[in-house]
């Protein structure tokens, strides 16, 4: 995870089509690339390991869906990850952005003990200056998140010091960002939340910064 003060890299933002006249008060909306999902078909998984990572990713993503759901008080008729990014776009377009953001932060805390997340704050977050909870939640968000983002791997981030750390997580291609074609789900559901949920919540500064051209996400 980025810490503190790491600069940020050159964004490949698109030229996007801003819409006003909603219902959240006139707030300006920032419009999708498209609203059609991707259609690819993926291939059964055939070996037992593909098989068991497969049951714990349908697991993970039943229970974030079920969170967003619960935010929401909608759910899609669709099965699997194409239903969530359909109640994915329904947070965003019932409420303005602020209140999307804050909504998509309530989700990410629904899904921890509240003790666990405290605990981890007071007495993980200080440890080396806030290295060690950088290292620990880059691994564990890698090795636990690729049902939602796609391939991760840890790599290393630039320190303010001029020294690295091995505490950044790279995505290759952001299957959120990929199959919601939309910058304002990307902003308003995962990149600003989650920035606010590791720094408020867990005490853990994060620097998230997603391509809009090939997709890729550099945390």
């Amino acid at each position: 995870m980025a810490m503190v003060g790491v600069p940020s890299g050159v964004l490949a933002w698109p030229k996007v089509k801003v819409e006003h006249g909603s219902k959240a008060a006139g707030m300006p909306r920032v419009s999708c690339f498209s609203k059609s999902t991707s259609s690819e078909t993926k291939s059964p998984s055939t070996s037992t390991s593909t098989s068991t990572s497969s049951v714990f990713d349908n697991l993970f993503l039943s229970l974030f869906r079920n969170k967003m759901v619960q935010e929401t008080g909608w759910d899609s008729q669709k099965p699997g990850y194409e239903g969530l990014i359909e109640v994915a776009h329904r947070l965003t377009l019932a409420q303005d952005n602020s209140q999307t953001r804050d909504a998509a932060v309530r989700i990410l805390r629904s899904l921890f003990p509240p003790l666990l997340l405290e605990l981890y704050r007071m007495l993980v977050a200080p440890i080396d200056g806030g290295k060690f909870a950088a290292l620990m939640v880059a691994r564990v968000t890698a090795l636990s998140c690729q049902w939602l983002m796609g391939p991760c791997s840890v790599n290393s981030v630039d320190l303010p010091n001029g020294s690295s750390l091995m505490s950044g997580v790279f995505v290759e291609k952001c299957k959120y960002l990929e199959e919601s074609k939309c910058v304002g789900v990307c902003i308003n559901t995962c990149k600003l939340p989650t920035q606010t949920f590791f720094k408020d919540h867990m005490g853990v500064p994060l620097l998230m910064e997603p391509n809009f051209t090939d997709y890729s996400c550099q945390a």
